[in-house]
């Protein structure tokens, strides 16, 4: 529970607000998820126990889907913005040739650079992913490592539907395997990821530590609303 609703609806009702989607799934094996969703009004599509990826789980599901694109969000990440949705969106309009999207945003201190637990990724001139690694990168060899020279990744993605059994069936890669990034296997196969940029940052909760964190968030932005309005 999150500020009096179940986590998983706050990140479901967030990504219904996102334009250019035209229908929020949650995809679970597990059926107390799926009766809480099923509470709210929300749509489930049950899966497999089976999978060992996100990405696993979410080509079960796009099999029996009709649509050109499927956007993959994080059931953790209560304060998700829709606009991070239609970012990672927007280039499918743009390139017919792309199968894969993600987003990254500036690190802004040494602390989250060096941050196993924080995803880097460097791209090239176009905007597209050239690797991701748990490590800091680009490391500055002549000079202190800058936060600024860095972004983070944000594991929100986006797939072309009819590309998203090939990339489940490509077999992992030693590289995927050691830093523990299933986004590897796809550049590691030469398939490449157009990596958007974003002002919003992605909190996702993995402790309770996290959870009081989030919440403090949300009633403080609740506070906020109720004396000036809500957002645009």
């Amino acid at each position: 529970m999150l500020a009096g609703r179940p986590m998983i609806e706050h990140v479901y009702r967030r990504a219904q607000e996102a334009r250019g989607v035209s229908r929020v799934l949650v995809a679970t094996d597990d059926e107390r998820i799926a009766d809480t969703v099923r509470r709210f009004g929300g749509h489930v599509a049950m899966t497999r126990a089976t999978h060992l990826t996100g990405t696993d789980r979410l080509a079960e599901v796009a099999a029996h889907l009709d649509c050109d694109v499927v956007i993959n969000v994080q059931g953790d990440e209560p304060l998700v913005a829709p606009a991070m949705i239609e970012q990672a969106l927007q280039p499918f309009y743009d390139d017919d040739s792309l199968q894969m999207t993600t987003l990254r945003s500036p690190i802004r201190t040494l602390d989250d650079l060096r941050d196993p637990n924080i995803v880097k990724v460097v791209v090239d001139e176009n905007g597209f992913a050239l690797y991701f690694s748990r490590a800091p990168i680009p490391w500055a060899r002549d000079q202190q490592p800058a936060p600024t020279d860095a972004w983070r990744h944000i594991g929100l993605y986006g797939y072309r539907r009819t590309f998203l059994p090939r990339f489940a069936a490509l077999p992992p890669t030693a590289l995927e395997r050691l830093e523990r990034l299933e986004q590897l296997r796809a550049l590691a196969h030469g398939i490449r990821i157009k990596v958007m940029e974003t002002e919003f940052e992605a909190i996702g909760v993995d402790t309770p530590a996290d959870l009081a964190r989030v919440e403090a968030l949300m009633l403080a932005s609740a506070i906020t609303e109720s004396r000036t309005g809500p957002r645009p």
